[in-house]
Parts: structure tokens; C-alpha cells; sequence
């Protein structure tokens, strides 16, 4: 047996916020604990027949180590408990290699060890008390210390990595014949298939029918593809409310919408997303995606693609691991459209039940509740739910640009209690497509059946059928634990590319259709992929992750980061070498027969070679063998009777002496109203390099923009706009009002975007509800009439969602539900995705003036607002759109003021009500504001805390009466309110209603509130100083101000350069993510640019020599998951012709490099920046040993990505892509987790500031450099952001000009920079050319 060797991490000092978290939370249940000491343990299974020989172990401790120090890394522990001690060790369940040992191995394979064939990695906890520990404080630490759906404790080293127990062999079939349907019915219970007894009838009596038994297979493959999950029979299926039949089905309902809007879909409710009619844009695309080779600008139809979906009951079971997969597939959705689309940005929204955050009252949240203990607390999906969709979109290279967050637990008049202990994870996806692409072409005899992606593991076997059970809970926690999935976004990223280098093929697409791999797994997607000519599919072709899998497995789980395809034989050839240069696995596992069947063989013990035939006498079993029309053709509806189940309702008593300050107390700290900082600085916000307008704004970038804005190409000002809308709790009063409101918040927050016309709007539906239990179908139902009928009104309509119909779970004996959730996702194209207007004021000083637009004038209803919740109530009469004319009236208007440039800000009236969104304006814009809300007769607290749908806006005063007129004459209400106050944190926040002040506060103290709740989470998720320190920062910043020095160049773009042109290196590696926008970039300062692997170098497949730049890449390479850009730098360091192309690059004179991000990382690394000045930098020898750097780039002090629109210093010094921008204050865009720089020593630190080679610090908001976080995102010492070699060519910097040299890319243009003709950042790529074009060179 090979042995598993171990590799223990001597703790570098550097682990403060992780273990300082682990620390504080189990001292809150351990008092008597003194300390914590972590070490990390690699545990590596050698392959080889002998030990690693010394230069192989050398290799291993360097990747295993710290570069910096030296031997720590040992092959005994490094922590040795003493009496007084627990040691603990914590890691992955090993059923399945985890992501990190897919990307440890594949650095490994880089570094030439192809011995290693998995790394799992084990965490070691010492930790000491005052006396002897017992053995309930050990059962109390395990529980904290590790996640028992995904981890587990190990009592002894890890000696093996084979599973402990190899499932039982598939029985051979269901003996239907002989026993009927108990047969079937035992089979539903042993493998948890949740039919139901329609289905169970059904399929007794079509297997009777055909005279023969059904394999285990195939009656599982059944569940999964019939399940409501993936047929969706609740919506496709007849219903009858209250005994009357319904005209139509919810599908057929849905789809009607289509009928009022303008007929701009090329892709509805038909494909993995929607798409509607784009605009022609000029973009780059590599000349061959095969090769290494020139970027060149084409022209082309763009459309816009969209699709959501939810990922809530994995998510509910694993949050991290659940919301990882549910964002991958997503994804894929995005990927998988028509024969391939490109991915642009996600949204992401949370819904969970109570959060009782420790040491924190909410006074709505219910102490008495219990949870049950197959779910994860609230709490823990609030947070690791969102760490596991950034985690995933941070690394493919996805932003996240908008989204909600909502908690509801409460207890209803009827005594019934509502609560998401199943939660809501959603996620939507918006993207663009070739218009040549739009139309999968059908399968033929002959296509090749090809899986692109991850191996197989035995992951999610039967979610489709375990997420469609009616109540969770109800089936078995082994099952749950089955459904647990696996999400790797390198391999995604991987598979991405291969698709992206079909859809950019010199020679066309050679994909002939494309599905993505989700429920059902192999079942599911290769029989709607061969869907209705047939296919022949062999279990011997698939990479398996794990040898021990059975055909049920192989055909049946969902294994993430996997697409199928089909294309003709004749483009095998650019397939394979497409997905060798990505690095990416394709299995060509079967056929298109033309038979009309799907047929699995299972031939690995007997391989079917080209001809069919077996290699030996035996013929191997086909445990699928069925007829395509009767597993995936028209099935029989199925009926459903529904009852309405009116809700018991009770006037909402609010405390009698009530004060809107006391209210504002509760509802500015409810979470669907508090900010959302804790969400979205972890998310990147402008990776790509499309993003126009994300969901932070103002001077302190404040967490509340209504719409999220993409380009559909770096080239041009035209892209798309998406917005979202839910309101579920005002579905337990009146499902029909929610359905109204969740489609008019929708477009009361994309108004604030130019788009084509309301009626070019389309919405994806995405439905979460407990459909089947009492009463909740009907309200379903009725949900739906109201959503169809009032976008009839509006002009919009639905082109696409996805359902989640068991909104349920048991709690005990109890059956908790969850309010039933329409969330609608608006989209459409933007014209100018520069006409965009946000929430933050910007004219302080009295110089804006706001406006209040009504949609539903005169009403004031509080029934399920802000203001009941937080009084543990719910009220009887809900906001409404009672007029939606009104909503269309003023969508125009405003569309038309935005055209016209003259709307300043712009806000919807949603949840909080009136006073919420005129403060949320007024946080963003730090200052103050003087309003005075007109409303004769009505008490303050309906007239602010109402939640009627409205548009609040800031215009100059000399638009006032211009702006008024417009929409008056329309026939709407627009009141004018007041005006803005003076600037800054101390300024008044002044509300009055009818004259009578209400609320009088300086504006910071009322933010503050705003932003506690969102605080009190990141005390739980960063490292606490940080956050105690962003949070006092809140209260005093006035926000940056940026400088551009009168000597600065005027940047100069030549159309057509005279002489050669340069020529730069855009160099990734598997895991990079900042390539394209690189490319842009430099393209627009007039370079050649080329698109290079680092498996193009490795291979040989190009050389540097007529190469004058290199740009090293973003991104997470191998995920840095041995730290950053270490897999990067082993792969540079242990390649031989990688190591000698890059050396001879260096060396040359005439050449430059940047090093962006991870490139940073990497250079720092490599020892081209960061070394000793005084010293000859020594290249690394013919015995490919590394070089010892100076600098390492560490986690930052925060402990989390951190995603922030900072300010940096350029100062003065020798690096030449810098030259005349020195003593510019500058903002950027900063996305990275490993951006701390640790030098050597503090003199070489010093020695490198002195000679000036520190060319960029992150700046205070006076321009000063700063270690304040987080102005300083990382807390570099000193406030280094950049650091450049002694020669001035090499510079690489953590933030990333890339993305904002496009003045759109930037998140906040204060005068005058709002009126600059070009972004100051992109004079760094110019001096790069310039540099080039001097004679020295």
C-alpha cells in the first residue's frame, strides 16, 4: 500500500485572525482556556514503489513551507501537548479528494512530482487550559472546531486514503413482475427516490407494460429526471383551487406575459438561461484559442443572457460548500446557453431564519425557538453561505453586483411559526452570446458524446430527488449527508476557458450543442443532450475520482464543474488540444446512435473498443438501457387540489407612545434593511473588467446601489442592466400584493439604469415556496395570477426561473415553514451604461433638492413591513401597487430625466419605507439632509415606515420646477421634500411630517446604527480590530480626495503607431482571472498583445525572444491554495524551459514586466522585485532550486478577501510605467486575500523605501500613506501597495489599474474627475509603450 506521508507547518505568526476567531469562540463556552496554537498538516499519499528521494523532499518542503524561514517544515509535529493540553486534529471527511488537494496535486504535477496523486490537509489545535481538560471540553472544542458535514475529528494520523468501507454491489433489478409495486416501494425507501404515489403507480404499471424488470439504475436515473425538481410537475401540472379548475397551468400563465411586451427574447424558457436581443460592439478575441497568439479586435451581435436559480437545500445542510456549487452551477447555466456564452457577473441573494448573533439583542428574535440539528444554524448560513458564493465567484473570476438579504422567525396569530430553517440561496447570472451562437444544433448519428471537467466522485448522489422532498427532514440524515456537494471554481474557470476557446475558434464553434451537468448528474444532462436521436454512453471513458464507484454512481451523482457536449468527430482533434492547453479533462464517452434509446454499458471490466464489440466472449451489462421518448417525452399532468387557507390576522399594535427615533432603533438594524457591508467587501466587485456600476457608492462606498450595470465589451459604452425584487413577508398577509411588489421593486430599482424601453424589459421568476402543504399551493397560485396580471399592465414579461416547492422543515414534531418567495430578476440592454444614477447625494450644502414620486399616493400601509418584523408582528393590510399605469408613467419619465442628465440620485421607497430610503441617500452621500413630508391627518410613523412603492430623487434647483412639471403632467404626485444639509458625518439628518420634527441626529450617529448589524457579523467573519477600526473610520471619514498634479501627462493614444509595434505577454496559469481586461489595457495604449499560457511556455509552444513586456495576471493560480502564487512559482522554478524562457526575458534590457495581483505575488516570489538592492540578484541555477525572495505576500490582517474601491500614492522613483504620474492621489480598484507585504527584515524593508523602489502606498483620505484599515485593505506596513525592481522595467502592485483604466470602470468620480476625457491609470500602460519607442531601448 502506498504510505501516506505527513507534513507538519511550524506556525509562522501570521495566523492572527483565524486563530484569534478560534480562540474567542471557544472561549465563550470554555472559560478556563488559556490559549490556542495551530499547525497545519499536508497529508500526502506518494504513489511511487520508493520514498521521495532528497530532491523530490526538498521540493516538498518548500512547497509545504514558508519561503521566508527555513526548516518549518517537519516530518514529526511541531505541537506536543502537555498535561494541561488538548490536541486536536481536524480535516476533510475523505470520501472524496477535496478542491485543495485537486490543486495541491496539480502543483505538485507542475514541480515534476508525479508521484503525488492527492494531499489532504489537516489542521492541528493545541490548546491549554488552567487544569486537566475533560472529556465534555474536548466534545465542546470538537464541536467548534471543525464542520461536522464536511470534516471530521482524526484521534491518529492519517495512514490511508482508501474508503473505509466500498459500497455494496448494485443489486441487478426491481422485480416489478413478481411483487408489483412494493417492490418499487421498498426501493423508494432504501434509495430516498421521493416518488410519491402517483409516480409510484405510474412506473409499476409502464414496467408491466414493457413485461420486464427495471435495474436499480434505471429506477434511480427515473427519480432524478421525473423528480419535481427537475419535471416541475407542480407548475406544468393541472390545478384546482377551492374545486375549481384553473384555465391553465402557472407555466402556461407565465408564459403568457410574453403576449404584452416586445418580442425582443432570442432565447426563452427553452435553454440553461434567456437571452434578449443585444447591440453589435467591438471586442478582442485571440486569433487561434488552441496557441499561443495575437489578440485581434473583431465586431459582432451581442446578446444578453440571464438565468437564476436557487441552491437551498445543500445550502441549508453545508452553507459553504452548498453555496459554492449552487453559484457553479449557476455558472454553468450561463456557460451552457445556446452553443456557449460568455459569463459577465452574478447576483446573490440570502434568506434565513432568526440570527440571535451572540452578545447582540434583536429584540423581534425569539429566544424559545429550537433548530434542528440536519440544518445549520442561521447564523452560520448568513455568513458561511456568502463566504462559500464569494469564495467561488472571487476565484472563477465572477463579480458579484448586487443582492439582498433577509431574515424573518415569527410566530403567526394562528400560532403557526414561519421561519427560513430551510434557507434561500440564491443566485442569478447575466452574461452575453454571439448571436451565431444562439441555436443548439440537434444531435446526429455519429456526434461524439464529450464530458468536459471534473472527474467523477460520489458527491450529491440523488439531489434532485432529496431536494424535492416535501417537508426536509423527512428523509434520512445519511441521504442528506449524500447530497453534500463539492465546488472546485479552478476547475470551472478550467472548463470555462475550453468553452470560451470553441466559441472563439478561428474556424467556427466546433460545439454542436451544450448542457451543463446539475440534478441527475450523468443521467440528466447525456439524455437531454442525445435528446431524441439517442446516444450509447460506456462508464470506462469517464475520469473517475474514485475507483471504487459502482455505474449507479457514475450515472447518478452530481460531481460538480462538468458540462456535455456534443461535437463531430472531425473536431475531436481541436478539443483535445483546446483542454490540454486549458489543462482541462474531456472524455469522449460515447455516441449519438440514431436508436431513439439511452443505453449505459458498463464496460470496464470488459472495455467496448470502437466497434462495440467487448474484448473478450463476455458481453458487458447495460444498467440503462431505456427508450428516450418515455423517460424525457410528454408525460401525463399531474392534478393538484388546493385549498385556500385565509391567514388569521391581527391588527398591528404597536407601543402606544412610540417615537420614529425608537422605531428607526429596530428597523435601521433589521438585516433586510441594515447595510450589507459584510457581504459586499468580500465579494470581488470588478474582476472582468466589464463592471460599470456595482452595488457600493459615494465617497465611502456605501452598500446600496438599486441596479447592477455590465459592458458587453470593453470596447464600448453599451451593456445591460439587472435588478432585483422579492417581498416575502407580505406574502403571509396577501401572496398576491407580494407578487406585485416584488415585480415593481424590480423596476423601481432599474429605472435608475438607461435601458432600451420598459417593454424590452424581461424577468427571470424564481419561485420558493412549501407548495404542497396546506393551503400554501393556492396561495402559490394566486401568487402567480397577480404576477401575471399586473406585468400585462406593465409591458414586461417572464422568459425564464426555476421553482423550489419544499420550503419546509421539521423541528422536532413541528413543520416550520418558510413565507413563500417570487423573487424577479429584471433585465434589459443599457443604451449608455454611463447614464447610471445611484442613491448617494451628491450636492450637499442645500445645493440638491429632493423629490418624493408615490406610485400608490395616499395609502400608508404597514401590514408586513420593516416596522411590524421588528415588533414581532406582521399587521393586517400590506403595501400594494394599486395603479400600476403609475409605475409605467413614471418608469418613462425617469428613463427620459436620465437621458437628459438631469437626475443627480435616485432611490426606491421598499423596505424600511420613506425615512429609510431618504437616510440611506443621505449615509451615502455623508451629509446631512432637511426634509419635511407632507401628510395631513397621518400619524409620522405610517407616513415614514410605509412601505408603498415609490421613487425618491436629487435634482439641482434649477430642475426643480422642470422636473415636477414632467411627471405632475403625467398625472403622478411629486412632492418635493426638502433639500440636502452640509457635508460630512456631524451634519444633520433634520425629518419632519407635517412641520413637526421627528427625527434630529448628525448623520453619522444614524449610519452607524444603519451599519451595526453588519458589524456585529464581521466580528464574526474578519479579524475584530480591523473591523472596530473600519467602524470608527465610518464615523469620521469625509471621504477621499483624489489629486492629479498639474505636470501630469496628457494621455496620448496614437490610432495608428508609427515603427513596429511592441508586443506584450498577457501570461496566465490555470486559476488566473484577470487576463481580458489585462489585454484591454494594454491594447489601448497601442500594444500587440498576446494571449500565453504558462503551459504554452512549459510546452515549448512559444518563445519571449520578440516579446518587449509580460504582464503577470490576477487571479488565484492552483487556487493559492499553498499560499499565494506559490503553485505559480513552482511551476516557473521547477519547469526547466518555463524557468529558462522567463530567466532570458529578465535579463534583457530592452524588456518590462507587471505583475498585477497574484503576478505581484509571483514576482515577489521569483525575486524580480523585493530583493536586496545592495546584493546581485542571483537567477535560479541548472538545479532549479528556488530563489530565497525577500518578500512574501501573506493573508491579510482582516483574515478575508477584501474587495474595495482605495486610494493610493504614486511617488517618485525609477519605475518606468510610472514616470510623470509621481504625487498623484489616485482611486483603484483592490481585490485580493494575500496582499500583506512581509519583508525578510524591517532593514531590507527600509534599504527598499530608501533607494525608492516603493513606487505606490494605499492614502488615507488626506493622501497621506496609511496603515488604517481599510484605507489600507491588507495592512502592508508602511502602506506599500507596489514595489518596483532597482532598474525601474519589473513593478508589481497589489491593487489593479487594469480595471479602471475606462473612466466607466470607476465606482466614484468626484468633480472634477467625473469630467476627465480619459482615466489617469491608463497613462501607465502608455509610458510602458513610450518606453519601448526610446532609442535607449
Amino acid at each position: 500500500m502506498a504510505p501516506v506521508l505527513h507534513f507538519y507547518v511550524r506556525p509562522s505568526g501570521h495566523e492572527g485572525a483565524a486563530s484569534g476567531r478560534v480562540f474567542r469562540r471557544l472561549q465563550e463556552k470554555l472559560p478556563t482556556l488559556q490559549s490556542v496554537e495551530t499547525e497545519l498538516c499536508y497529508n500526502v499519499h506518494w504513489a511511487a514503489e520508493t520514498l521521495p528521494w532528497a530532491e523530490e523532499m526538498k521540493k516538498l518542503m518548500w512547497l509545504f513551507g514558508c519561503p521566508l524561514v527555513r526548516d518549518d517544515v517537519a516530518q514529526e509535529p511541531w505541537l506536543v501537548p502537555g498535561s494541561n493540553d488538548l490536541l486536536l486534529e481536524v480535516g476533510p471527511r475523505l470520501n472524496f479528494s477535496t478542491p485543495a488537494s485537486t490543486n495541491i496535486v496539480s502543483v505538485c504535477q507542475a514541480a515534476g512530482l508525479r508521484a503525488v496523486d492527492r494531499v489532504e490537509t489537516t489542521r492541528r489545535y493545541r490548546l491549554s487550559f488552567t487544569d486537566h481538560p475533560t472529556a465534555e471540553m474536548e466534545a465542546i472544542s470538537l464541536a467548534a472546531l471543525h464542520d461536522r458535514m464536511t470534516e471530521q475529528h482524526y484521534p491518529d494520523p492519517i495512514q490511508s486514503f482508501s474508503p473505509q468501507s466500498i459500497p455494496a454491489p448494485l443489486k441487478g433489478s426491481i422485480d416489478i413482475l413478481a411483487e408489483g409495486r412494493p417492490a418499487l416501494e421498498k426501493a423508494n425507501q432504501e434509495l430516498g427516490l421521493a416518488l410519491d404515489s402517483w409516480d409510484l403507480d405510474f412506473y409499476t404499471k409502464r414496467f408491466q407494460e414493457l413485461q420486464r424488470n427495471p435495474s436499480t439504475v434505471e429506477v434511480f436515473d427515473l427519480a432524478q429526471s421525473n423528480s419535481e425538481h427537475s419535471r416541475h410537475w407542480f407548475f406544468k401540472g393541472q390545478l384546482h383551487v377551492d374545486g375549481k379548475k384553473l384555465a391553465h397551468s402557472l407555466f402556461e400563465s407565465i408564459m403568457s406575459t410574453q403576449a404584452s411586451s416586445n418580442p425582443n427574447n432570442v432565447l426563452k424558457f427553452c435553454d440553461n438561461s434567456s437571452a434578449i436581443q443585444g447591440k453589435k460592439v467591438k471586442f478582442l478575441r485571440p486569433e487561434d484559442s488552441t496557441r499561443p497568439s495575437c489578440f485581434q479586435q473583431q465586431q459582432g451581435l451581442r446578446h444578453v443572457v440571464f438565468t437564476a436559480e436557487t441552491h437551498n437545500f445543500p445550502t441549508g445542510v453545508a452553507p459553504f460548500s452548498g453555496a459554492t456549487t449552487g453559484t457553479g452551477g449557476r455558472i454553468r447555466d450561463v456557460q451552457c446557453t445556446g452553443r456557449g456564452a460568455h459569463v459577465v457577473a452574478g447576483t446573490a441573494g440570502y434568506c434565513f431564519g432568526n440570527l440571535h448573533i451572540p452578545d447582540y439583542n434583536l429584540p423581534w428574535e425569539d429566544p424559545s425557538f429550537q433548530y434542528p440539528g440536519n440544518f445549520a444554524r442561521p447564523l452560520e448560513v448568513a455568513i458561511e453561505a456568502s463566504n462559500g458564493a464569494s469564495d467561488y465567484g472571487n476565484k472563477f473570476g465572477e463579480p458579484v453586483l448586487a443582492g439582498f438579504a433577509r431574515s424573518l422567525g415569527l410566530q403567526l396569530p394562528d400560532g403557526q411559526r414561519r421561519e427560513w430553517i430551510k434557507p434561500i440561496m440564491f443566485s442569478g447570472g447575466i452574461g452575453s452570446m454571439e448571436a451565431k451562437h444562439v441555436g443548439k444544433k440537434p444531435p446526429e448519428p455519429g456526434m461524439e458524446v464529450v464530458k468536459v471537467g471534473g472527474p467523477v466522485y460520489r458527491i450529491g448522489v440523488g439531489g434532485g430527488a432529496a431536494s424535492s422532498v416535501q417537508v426536509q427532514g423527512d428523509n434520512t440524515s445519511d441521504l442528506d449527508f449524500g447530497a453534500v456537494q463539492r465546488g472546485d471554481p479552478e476547475m470551472e474557470q478550467k472548463m470555462n476557458r475550453v468553452i470560451r476557446a470553441c466559441v472563439e475558434a478561428p474556424g467556427g464553434n466546433p460545439i454542436c450543442s451544450l448542457h451543463d451537468q446539475g440534478a441527475g448528474g450523468n443521467g440528466n444532462v447525456l439524455k437531454e443532450l442525445s435528446d431524441p436521436e439517442g446516444a450509447i454512453i460506456y462508464t470506462s471513458r469517464f475520469q473517475l475520482g474514485d475507483p471504487t464507484l459502482n455505474a449507479l454512481e457514475i450515472w447518478g451523482a452530481e460531481y460538480q464543474e462538468s458540462n456535455a457536449l456534443l461535437l463531430r468527430p472531425s473536431d475531436r482533434d481541436f478539443l483535445s488540444r483546446a483542454s490540454a492547453r486549458e489543462r482541462c479533462p474531456a472524455c469522449f464517452v460515447g455516441t449519438i446512435t440514431g436508436d431513439k434509446r439511452i443505453v449505459l454499458v458498463d464496460d470496464r471490466e470488459c472495455l467496448v473498443g470502437k466497434t462495440g464489440q467487448g474484448d473478450a466472449p463476455l458481453t458487458p451489462p447495460t444498467p440503462v438501457d431505456l427508450d428516450l421518448d418515455w423517460v424525457l417525452g410528454k408525460m401525463p399532468q399531474k392534478e393538484f387540489f388546493l385549498q385556500r387557507k385565509p391567514p388569521v390576522l391581527q391588527p398591528l399594535a404597536l407601543p402606544p407612545e412610540l417615537s420614529v427615533r425608537q422605531a428607526l432603533n429596530r428597523v435601521l438594524r433589521l438585516p433586510a434593511v441594515a447595510s450589507k457591508r459584510y457581504l459586499t467587501n468580500k465579494v470581488d466587485r470588478s474582476v472582468g473588467g466589464l463592471v460599470a456600476q456595482q452595488q457600493c457608492v459615494g465617497p465611502l462606498q456605501t452598500p446600496l446601489a438599486d441596479v447592477a450595470v455590465v459592458a458587453l465589451s470593453h470596447q464600448e459604452c453599451i451593456g445591460a442592466a439587472t435588478a432585483l425584487g422579492e417581498q416575502p413577508v407580505k406574502s403571509l398577509l396577501d401572496p398576491k400584493a407580494a407578487a406585485r411588489l416584488a415585480v415593481s421593486e424590480a423596476l423601481t430599482n432599474l429605472v435608475f439604469a438607461l435601458v432600451t424601453d420598459l417593454r424590452d424589459v424581461k424577468c427571470s421568476g424564481n419561485w420558493m415556496w412549501a407548495a404542497k402543504l396546506p393551503g400554501e399551493g393556492a396561495a402559490l397560485a394566486d401568487a402567480c395570477e397577480a404576477m401575471v396580471a399586473v406585468m400585462a399592465a406593465l409591458g414586461v414579461a417572464v422568459d425564464g426561473g426555476k421553482d423550489s416547492l419544499s420550503m419546509a422543515a421539521r423541528v422536532g414534531t413541528e413543520t416550520v415553514q418558510a413565507p413563500g418567495s417570487l423573487v424577479i430578476s429584471a433585465y434589459a440592454v443599457c443604451p449608455d451604461i454611463t447614464a447610471t444614477v445611484t442613491p448617494d447625494l451628491k450636492h450637499p450644502g442645500g445645493k440638491g433638492h429632493l423629490l418624493y414620486v408615490p406610485l400608490s399616493p395616499g395609502q400608508h400601509r404597514l401590514g408586513g413591513t420593516a416596522l411590524a418584523q421588528c415588533f414581532s408582528q406582521l399587521g393586517e393590510h400590506p403595501p400594494d401597487l394599486d395603479l400600476p399605469e403609475n409605475l409605467v408613467r413614471a418608469f418613462h419619465i425617469t428613463q427620459g430625466l436620465l437621458k437628459e442628465c438631469r437626475l443627480c440620485s435616485g432611490h426606491d421607497v421598499s423596505d424600511g419605507g420613506l425615512v429609510t430610503c431618504l437616510l440611506e441617500m443621505a449615509f451615502a452621500g455623508n451629509c446631512g439632509i432637511e426634509v419635511d413630508v407632507p401628510a395631513p391627518g397621518i400619524h409620522a410613523l405610517p407616513v415614514l415606515f410605509a412601505e408603498e412603492p415609490g421613487l425618491v430623487l436629487e435634482v439641482q434647483e434649477a430642475d426643480v420646477a422642470g422636473v415636477r412639471q414632467r411627471y405632475e403632467s403625467a398625472g403622478l404626485r411629486c412632492l418635493e421634500l426638502g433639500h440636502t444639509g452640509e457635508a460630512g458625518p456631524q451634519a444633520m439628518a433634520r425629518i419632519s411630517v407635517n412641520k413637526a420634527v421627528v427625527v434630529e441626529e448628525p448623520v453619522g450617529e444614524l449610519r452607524a446604527l444603519w451599519e451595526e448589524t453588519s458589524f456585529q457579523l464581521d466580528l464574526l467573519q474578519a479579524e475584530p480590530r480591523c473591523v472596530i477600526e473600519e467602524k470608527q473610520g465610518l464615523k469620521e471619514r469625509t471621504g477621499p480626495s483624489y489629486y492629479l498634479p498639474p505636470t501630469f501627462p496628457v494621455a496620448s493614444v496614437p490610432c495608428k503607431p508609427g515603427g513596429p509595434v511592441p508586443r506584450v505577454a498577457i501570461l496566465r496559469e490555470e486559476g488566473s482571472n484577470g487576463d481580458r481586461e489585462m489585454a484591454d489595457a494594454f491594447h489601448l495604449a497601442g500594444f500587440e498583445v498576446w494571449d500565453v499560457t504558462m503551459q504554452d511556455l512549459c510546452s515549448g509552444a512559444i518563445r519571449l525572444d520578440t516579446f518587449r513586456g509580460v504582464a503577470f495576471v490576477g487571479g488565484f493560480s492552483y487556487a493559492d491554495v499553498l499560499g499565494s502564487a506559490k503553485g505559480w512559482a513552482a511551476a516557473v522554478t521547477f519547469n526547466p524551459q518555463a524557468r529558462e524562457e522567463l530567466g532570458r526575458f529578465r535579463r534583457r534590457p530592452d524588456t518590462f514586466s507587471l505583475g498585477v495581483c497574484n503576478g505581484c505575488q509571483l514576482l515577489a516570489l521569483l525575486g524580480w522585485v523585493g530583493s536586496d538592492p545592495s546584493e546581485e540578484q542571483a537567477e535560479p541555477g541548472q538545479d532549479s532550486q528556488p530563489t530565497q525572495p525577500g518578500l512574501l505576500l501573506r493573508h491579510n490582517l482582516s483574515g478575508r478577501f477584501e474587495s474595495r474601491w482605495a486610494t493610493v500614492r504614486v511617488e517618485p522613483g525609477p519605475a518606468l510605467m510610472l514616470r510623470g504620474m509621481e504625487g498623484s492621489v489616485l482611486p483603484v480598484w483592490s481585490a485580493h486575500g494575500e496582499g500583506y507585504m512581509a519583508f525578510s527584515s524591517p532593514e531590507l524593508q527600509a534599504k527598499i523605501e530608501a533607494k525608492g523602489l516603493v513606487p505606490l502606498h494605499w492614502a488615507d483620505d488626506d493622501g497621506n500613506p496609511t496603515e488604517q484599515y481599510p484605507l489600507n485593505p491588507n495592512g502592508s506596513p508602511g502602506g506599500i501597495a507596489g514595489i518596483c525592481s532597482q532598474d525601474g522595467r519589473h513593478l508589481a502592485l497589489m491593487p489593479h489599474p487594469e480595471r479602471a483604466v475606462r473612466l466607466w470602470q470607476w465606482a466614484w468620480r468626484p468633480s472634477p474627475f467625473d469630467v476627465l476625457p480619459t482615466s489617469p491609470w491608463l497613462q501607465l500602460f502608455i509610458n510602458a509603450r513610450n518606453w519601448t519607442q526610446e532609442d535607449s531601448c
